[in-house]
């Protein structure tokens, strides 16, 4: 290359690399690198002004929401078939979702699915660790299928890490009725 080949080679880099700097702000308050973001007095095309518009990044919808909160409605008025399928259908739109596969998990324990509530507990470990809310629907899961010790389990572990949980101590007193109250 020639000496102006190799100048106005290097003269375009130069201008390349500017530009793509100048497409990222750094929103210090944050520190969250924003890309092609209007600055202040900026306008759209229609002549007005950015102010206002939210980004993507302060969006707080996902995918999943609405199946899961129509599924949360279908568990309430108790029909759980509906319901594990609309949290199936939230676990596929995101999948790492945990109150998604804990939802899905309890629509499946109550139409006595346990060899698929099992995979969802599984999947909801994971995902939402061991919290009182994982224990108490673990436990109510083996309380249902009749396994009494692994079912007083869960719960003491899920009274251990909330011991004024109403919930927990409600599924303790059923679990003390029910082996007081065995058939046979």
């Amino acid at each position: 290359m020639t000496g102006p080949v190799r100048l106005a080679v290097a003269a375009a880099a130069s201008l390349l690399i500017m530009a793509l700097v100048g497409c990222q702000t750094a929103d210090i308050a944050d520190g969250v690198v924003r890309t092609n973001e209007p600055s202040k007095g900026d306008v759209t095309s229609f002549g007005d002004a950015f102010d206002g518009l939210k980004t993507v990044s302060d969006v707080e919808y996902y995918a999943s929401d609405q199946a899961v909160a129509e599924a949360k409605n279908q568990f309430r008025a108790e029909n759980y078939g509906n319901a594990g399928a609309l949290f199936f259908k939230a676990t596929q739109l995101a999948p790492n979702d945990g109150g998604a596969w804990m939802g899905l998990a309890a629509c499946t324990d109550r139409i006595h699915r346990f060899d698929l509530s099992d995979r969802a507990y599984a999947r909801a470990s994971k995902l939402v660790g061991a919290t009182p809310e994982y224990y108490n629907n673990v436990g109510y899961s083996y309380l249902l299928r009749g396994k009494l010790q692994d079912a007083r389990s869960n719960f003491l572990k899920a009274y251990e890490l909330a011991p004024n949980d109403p919930t927990v101590a409600n599924n303790l007193k059923l679990l003390s009725s029910s082996v007081q109250n065995i058939e046979r």
